[in-house]
């Protein structure tokens, strides 16, 4: 797991986390952003963040799922959801889903801490 600086955003919000050849196809790896747990997976072309946090049982293990049906399927408990939003096939709610740019062979991602007032 990496820890990303919190204090190397670009100009629009956007985290460098890793070169795009990091990433291996259709294997989940874990970043730490903000705070935050993001599963990164690459498919073809295409990157995708997504929380790595199962809401089934508050799982931090949705990076090391598998890839099924343009989903993430949770390793323990099956749970899938779809790579492009992080819902449910059904649409309903999932995993927050991270905005991801690639530059220059990097992979980038926006990823905006929820603040909580008690």
């Amino acid at each position: 797991m990496k820890f990303i600086n919190q204090s190397e955003p670009d100009n629009e919000g956007f985290y460098q986390v890793c070169k795009l050849s990091d990433l291996k196809e259709k294997q989940g790896k874990k970043f730490i952003v903000n705070e935050v747990q993001i599963a990164v997976f690459k498919i073809g072309e295409n990157v995708f963040a997504l929380n790595n946090v199962c809401p089934h049982q508050h799982s931090a293990i949705i990076y090391d799922g598998f890839i099924e049906d343009d989903c993430i399927v949770c390793p323990a408990h099956g749970w899938k959801f779809r790579l492009t939003d992080g819902k449910l096939p059904s649409g309903s709610k999932g995993l927050e889903s991270y905005s991801v740019k690639l530059l220059n062979e990097f992979v980038w991602i926006k990823v905006i801490q929820k603040k909580f007032n008690w």
